[in-house]
């Protein structure tokens, strides 16, 4: 099922796709694709329907029409036992964090390891150094969520996103809750990480942010796509 990454190959490849919640259609007509190391900001209206783009991008939001694949996953029939190795090639940064409030942040991220199946306790202590390092937060492991601002904390979920060394980020309104110096250093963080090679796509309705720092953009309107670039 998994494959070597391609760089001249794209990882997702939507045409003609429409998303339906609740019966009812949210999205239609969407046809894009993503690249590897691609940066992308996903933008909108409150209730557009980037959320549940995002969503069907990991089978939480079924593909209800089109054609809908991702990395080698064909959306519109994956199986349900498919799914979760389709989420550990995928990392997921929330507006909410999403943190366990009853641990510190190693235990945090380990439990995300010990949950994706990595069984030897040295090469996840490792893995989660190294992540930790990577957002410039090595020297908060032994923080609880609560003892961090919140840019701190989005730096600890973008953290937990890396672990599995994913080949997708999806970012929903990542500075949604953060001041704007401190979302500027969350997208630029962000950036990094699509520099190496791990393609980005950000939902958000900051246009600063997209006028600072450069990618291609997707807008949703009127239940319908729009690349503008």
């Amino acid at each position: 099922m998994t494959a070597m990454k391609d760089d001249s190959r794209p990882i997702i490849e939507y045409a003609d796709v429409e998303i339906l919640r609740k019966e009812l259609v949210v999205l239609k007509d969407v046809s894009f694709s993503v690249r590897p190391g691609e940066f992308i900001y996903l933008i909108g209206r409150v209730g557009s329907g980037k959320s549940s783009l995002l969503k069907s991008l990991y089978a939480e939001v079924p593909v209800n029409a089109g054609k809908a694949r991702i990395f080698d996953y064909d959306l519109t029939d994956i199986r349900r036992k498919e799914v979760p190795y389709l989420r550990r090639r995928i990392g997921i940064v929330f507006q909410d964090f999403q943190l366990l409030t009853d641990r510190n942040v190693y235990a945090n991220l380990d439990f995300v390891l010990r949950a994706t199946g990595w069984t030897d306790r040295r090469e996840r202590e490792e893995r989660i150094d190294l992540t930790l390092r990577q957002v410039g937060m090595a020297n908060k492991s032994y923080k609880m969520p609560h003892e961090l601002s919140g840019g701190e904390q989005q730096r600890i979920v973008i953290a937990r996103a890396l672990l599995n060394k994913p080949d997708l980020i999806l970012a929903d309104e990542p500075t949604g809750n953060l001041d704007p110096d401190t979302g500027l250093q969350i997208v630029n963080q962000l950036h990094n990480i699509a520099a190496e090679g791990t393609a980005v796509v950000m939902a958000t309705h900051n246009l600063s942010i997209i006028e600072e720092f450069n990618g291609r953009l997707m807008r949703i309107d009127s239940k319908k796509l729009i690349v503008e670039q």
